[in-house]
């Protein structure tokens, strides 16, 4: 009898326990579950607009391939980026756009909105690659612009390791922009070496050096 009411003693703590406790439980349980069930949608919300970038790049890369773009396609493919940037401001695909951006304003020659859109990239991404690329071709255009100390400068920044060769490549370029020909055929026979220890093509240098009375960088 002892175990019986002992049992009974603990039911009724329970049954107690449960009518102060039970409804936050429930409570619990079910904003557990929406939880889950909305990190799962936004989730799923994220892989979608992720898919939808990449689908709207994929559209402007294929309309800038080839040759020199018409008046009408430079509108569009500008609509295009204005759409990526605006709708998928936060994916790599709106910085890969602005690269392209950034690439049209050179071929039509104009230099300072290339300009804009490279160092948006540069200050904004928080991708290492992409933001290393951006300082490469600005070097480049500073370089375009009869700036090589500038490009020098922007050469300094901290580059990914992935593209030690083209950093090299471009620094002999403004080193050669200051009539610096020592300086120029020590950054382009880097660039050779980095290349190669990294089985990446880089086109041009040797000809660079060719031009200097180099002879050819070999492994």
């Amino acid at each position: 009898m002892a175990e019986l009411r002992s049992e009974e003693e603990q039911l009724e703590v329970i049954k107690r326990w449960w009518k102060e406790n039970g409804t936050s439980l429930i409570a619990g349980a079910v904003l557990a579950a929406a939880g889950v069930l909305g990190w799962n949608a936004w989730q799923n919300y994220q892989e979608g607009q992720a898919e939808a970038a990449s689908v709207r790049y994929q559209q402007l890369v294929n309309m800038t391939t080839g040759n020199t773009l018409a008046d009408d396609q430079l509108a569009n493919a500008r609509e295009l980026i204005d759409e990526i940037t605006s709708d998928h401001g936060n994916t790599l695909y709106a910085e890969l756009a602005q690269l392209l951006e950034a690439r049209l304003a050179v071929q039509e020659g104009d230099l300072e909105a290339a300009k804009s859109a490279l160092e948006n990239v540069a200050s904004d991404s928080s991708r290492r690659y992409v933001q290393s690329l951006a300082w490469l071709r600005l070097a480049r255009i500073e370089i375009a612009n009869d700036n090589p100390e500038a490009a020098l400068s922007l050469l300094d920044q901290s580059i990914t390791d992935a593209l030690a060769a083209q950093q090299a490549n471009v620094r002999g370029d403004a080193y050669a922009a200051l009539d610096q020909t020592e300086q120029a055929r020590d950054a382009w026979q880097t660039a050779l070496e980095l290349a190669q220890a990294q089985n990446q093509p880089l086109y041009g240098v040797q000809f660079k050096l060719d031009d200097l009375g180099v002879e050819e960088v070999t492994q």
